[in-house]
């Protein structure tokens, strides 16, 4: 019986995760970044300032919510975690230095997905019973879609729970005790035979740790998260960037490696790794599964903002994949090929071959620091898909009363992840994941008009609004007035009214446009119930 689970489970998987899959994100991504005119190269620098600039404003957000910084530092947790140390390592073990270009372009096409997502969540989320923001790929399949798409939502929320459990908690416990019993093995503080207690214990502290965070709900885990993920993420980032600057003389043979190698492999593998579909193959798969762009579960802790704007949080989206991939992701790449490590090109690695290029470059003292690494790397994305996991859980039995036990079940996992040896449940666990993909991608497909009127929404008339407003106060010629009240599509104001635009918005995703009379000397005293215009 176990056989045959493992043989339809691994055909399954392969199929997932191999080429079909491949085609198909980057082909919803190709198409959002056409639609949208590339957004994610245009406004880039617009993204970054939203984002990173934002990052040190203090702002308390409103009940049920999390600020924007806490909802993509949720969405970070869920997303950075031991596949960029231990993925990466293998992507290049087997796709060769090349395999990271494609892991690039992977990325950069990510990046439009992932704002989709971001934006639809924001864009068509729902206040639960607990009065908490809740959306997610579930929550537009269901509102933005015909009741003939219904089944989709059922199907990612019950592909989510299948996953929950294995691949945010068990297999990321799993990596924590492993990091832990590597470290302390290396200077001999414990032996062997005590390594089982260690893992118990170890196990019942994360435990413990896990549930603290999950039942304190929306607010405790955006605060936690907003600590956690960039202390991480510095801590790491610092790391790596002195493997590079100590061995600073490799840096332009490891770059003309990841480049040329993505088109002839064999010239930097030494001929093991010939194929450029299998470099092409691992790079993009790698930065699929490591941003999740497609999967569409950071959307969900996006969809907890505390934000009306749901293409600025999309933003948020756009620099989720970019600190993923293009700075963590590749950071691992840099560690490993610029250390001068050895690489068996053709065989399967893991965590072993980045933490091999640390302690090549620091010394074995920097298993110290790799363990802790993995550590907070793995228990963030524990906290992310535990808030995941309640959402889908939510979703399908319809009641806020099952996510406080959903938590304490979840936490107990930590325990079996601790002690158990995972086999079978981690494939079975990657594979749910990958079929999440479907009826995401399907939504995406479906909905991708709805992104690019938001996004020409919120760009053309915000742009209007912020170049013209003293213009459309202050000049009353017929012409003004015309070409104002057609491109708000306020084509019914009465005569001798001018548009005027209110900065507070209704909901999420409307624009409420007045009429206000010429001669009203001060348009913001003026009662526009009367003459209100919602543009959705």
């Amino acid at each position: 019986m176990i056989e045959t689970i493992t043989a339809v489970n691994q055909a399954v998987n392969q199929f997932i995760w191999g080429v079909p899959a491949m085609v198909c994100i980057i082909g919803v991504g190709l198409l959002l970044s056409v639609r949208t005119g590339f957004l994610q190269i245009r406004k880039f620098p617009y993204a970054i300032k939203t984002t990173i600039g934002r990052m040190f404003r203090k702002k308390d957000a409103s009940d049920g919510a999390m600020t924007p910084f806490q909802a993509v530092c949720t969405a970070l947790a869920g997303t950075v975690g031991t596949g960029n140390i231990a993925g990466v390592a293998g992507a290049i073990a087997i796709g060769g230095p090349g395999a990271v270009f494609w892991m690039w372009c992977s990325a950069l096409l990510g990046m439009c997905t992932k704002f989709a997502e971001v934006t639809l969540a924001v864009h068509y989320r729902e206040r639960s019973e607990a009065g908490e923001w809740v959306g997610g790929p579930m929550y537009y399949i269901k509102n933005g879609l015909s009741k003939h798409w219904q089944f989709l939502a059922v199907l990612y929320s019950l592909f989510g729970v299948l996953t929950v459990f294995g691949t945010g908690n068990a297999t990321q416990v799993n990596t924590i005790v492993a990091a832990i019993d590597t470290a302390l093995l290396e200077y001999g503080v414990v032996g062997g035979g005590a390594l089982s207690t260690l893992n118990l214990v170890v196990g019942i502290a994360v435990a413990m740790l896990v549930a603290m965070v999950l039942l304190g709900g929306i607010k405790r885990i955006g605060s936690v998260s907003e600590k956690l993920v960039p202390f991480m993420a510095l801590f790491y980032i610092v790391l790596s960037v002195g493997v590079m600057v100590l061995n600073f003389e490799r840096l332009p043979y490891v770059f003309e490696s990841i480049i040329a190698g993505a088109f002839n492999p064999a010239a930097f593998t030494g001929g093991t790794i010939g194929s450029l579909f299998v470099s092409m193959q691992k790079g993009v798969s790698r930065g699929i599964f490591s941003n999740e762009a497609g999967l569409g579960t950071g959307s969900i802790a996006h969809a907890c903002a505390d934000t009306k704007k749901p293409v600025k949080q999309g933003m948020f989206g756009i620099f989720e994949v970019f600190a993923d991939t293009i700075v963590i992701c590749t950071l691992t790449a840099m560690v490993i090929l610029c250390s001068g490590t050895a690489v068996n090109y053709g065989t399967a690695a893991g965590a072993e071959l980045t933490i091999s290029g640390f302690t090549t470059t620091y010394g074995g003292w920097a298993s110290i620091f790799t363990a802790v690494a993995l550590c907070c790397f793995a228990f963030s994305t524990i906290i992310g898909w535990g808030l995941y996991g309640s959402r889908f859980l939510v979703f399908l039995c319809r009641s806020d009363k099952v996510a406080k036990p959903f938590f304490l079940v979840y936490s107990f996992v930590s325990i079996l992840g601790a002690t158990m040896d995972l086999g079978l449940l981690w494939s079975i666990a990657d594979t749910f994941n990958g079929l999440m993909s479907i009826p995401n991608l399907l939504a995406l497909l479906l909905l991708s008009g709805t992104v690019v009127r938001l996004t020409k929404e919120f760009f053309c008339i915000g742009g209007l609004i912020a170049h013209n407003k003293k213009r459309l106060l202050q000049d009353s010629s017929p012409k003004t007035l015309y070409e104002t009240r057609n491109f708000f599509r306020a084509k019914t104001a009465p005569k001798r009214f001018r548009v005027f635009d209110s900065s507070q918005f209704s909901c999420a995703g409307c624009y409420r446009i007045f009429s206000i009379p010429l001669f009203c000397p001060r348009p913001a005293l003026f009662n526009p119930d009367s003459s209100c215009y919602n543009i959705h």
